[in-house]
């Protein structure tokens, strides 16, 4: 049984509405600006590999241009296709293009890793051989995104223990699951998500937490997609808060599906769950700090009880801990999934882009995800289900 206290919420709908607004007038020119930045990059691509490989003709040199061209257009025009479009042949044209844009990423790495090989050596006057090194550079890149590929489809189980202060008795030894970013869509579907479902039955937790990014953000059939739900039950349920892919555009049809498929959907909210309080925030309010700390005052926290913080985004830890959180779960970083991103994810993120850590009395845990986003890889990240449990 739960008790629930829930702030006003017609504030969140008007954000939600202008926020929306203001998204879509923003992208034609982020849709410009990924399609540019493509087009540079398969440009270097091919500079590299024709002058370290070469043409063996002028047809074959245009082919390879030509063939270029067209994928370098293939990921945005497949995702362009994916928001408004669900069928087979979309779905096709979508993964071929994620994972022809993950094994980008590696090839151009391998293109700058061929122009060091060859330039340091030659400042002390060493000639390499240019093919071979195309060859071994260029062959490590496509060994790479294979790699990034079957490691992406091995979901692991991350097995957590934490100690809260003034946590109830009830939940001592009990298990909560955290499942976050399955991103399903065109690429991850029922199938992937029936897994998961598998996977979190044969765990047999108490609860399941699913902090945002359930959905890819792209056009679907919702009502199939969450159908596996019903084969999932925890005594003491199963609740969700939106992501950011949730809310690219109004994330009313989202709501309704896990609504639908027996998942409680926290709405800015606290509830108390069996004595511990559970406090849920969508992620469009959780970007605005103020928002959120005005969110967290009007739940009224009782800092006598232990308390649990769904939201997304781990980027507002100071709010968090000030309003007496005890543990906040979160998402969204997908710790990078792969180099160079894992990189860039740390950076931004310091030690809170993974795992459990704490920000004075706030315990953190931040989980890479189950699914992916664009490129179905991973390489230097894990996908994961969450076993937390408390003592």
């Amino acid at each position: 049984m739960t008790e629930s206290h829930t702030p006003e919420l017609s504030a969140t709908a008007h954000s939600r509405a202008r926020s929306s607004s203001g998204l879509r007038a923003r992208i034609p020119i982020a849709v410009s600006i990924i399609q540019a930045f493509l087009f540079l990059v398969h440009i270097a691509i091919y500079a590299t590999w024709t002058f370290f490989w070469g043409a063996r003709d002028v047809s074959s040199e245009a082919a390879l241009r030509i063939a270029l061209a067209i994928l370098s257009v293939s990921f945005v025009a497949a995702s362009l296709l994916a928001h408004q479009y669900f069928n087979p042949l979309v779905r096709a044209a979508y993964t071929l293009a994620s994972i022809w844009l993950g094994l980008v990423n590696f090839f151009f790495l391998a293109a700058c890793a061929s122009w060091i090989a060859y330039g340091v050596p030659l400042l002390f006057g060493v000639h390499v051989e240019k093919r071979e090194l195309a060859a071994v550079c260029f062959g490590l890149g496509l060994l790479a995104g294979i790699c990034a590929i079957v490691n992406a489809a091995w979901t692991r189980v991350v097995r957590v223990t934490v100690r809260l202060p003034n946590l109830p008795a009830a939940w001592r030894g009990r298990t909560a699951a955290v499942v976050s970013d399955l991103h399903l869509g065109h690429v991850r579907n029922a199938g992937f998500l029936r897994r998961i479902v598998r996977k979190l039955s044969q765990l047999h937790p108490d609860v399941l937490f699913i902090p945002g990014d359930l959905f890819d953000g792209t056009t679907t059939d919702l009502e199939r997609l969450v159908k596996p739900w019903a084969e999932f039950s925890a005594p003491q349920g199963a609740f969700f808060i939106t992501g950011n892919h949730e809310e690219f555009f109004s994330p009313s049809k989202y709501l309704d599906a896990v609504r639908e498929s027996g998942i409680r959907v926290l709405e800015n909210e606290k509830i108390i769950l069996d004595g511990l309080q559970i406090v849920g925030i969508h992620y469009r309010d959780s970007e605005n700090e103020e928002r959120f700390r005005s969110i967290l005052r009007q739940v009224a926290l009782d800092p006598k009880v232990a308390s649990v913080l769904l939201v997304h985004n781990p980027n507002r830890l100071p709010a968090a801990a000030e309003a007496g959180i005890s543990l906040q779960l979160s998402g969204h970083t997908h710790r990078g999934q792969f180099f160079p991103f894992t990189a860039i994810v740390s950076r931004v993120y310091g030690k809170y882009a993974y795992g459990l850590n704490r920000f004075g009395d706030l315990l953190v845990y931040t989980s890479c995800g189950a699914g992916t986003w664009g490129p179905p890889m991973r390489l230097g990240s894990n996908p994961e289900i969450v076993l937390i449990q408390f003592e």
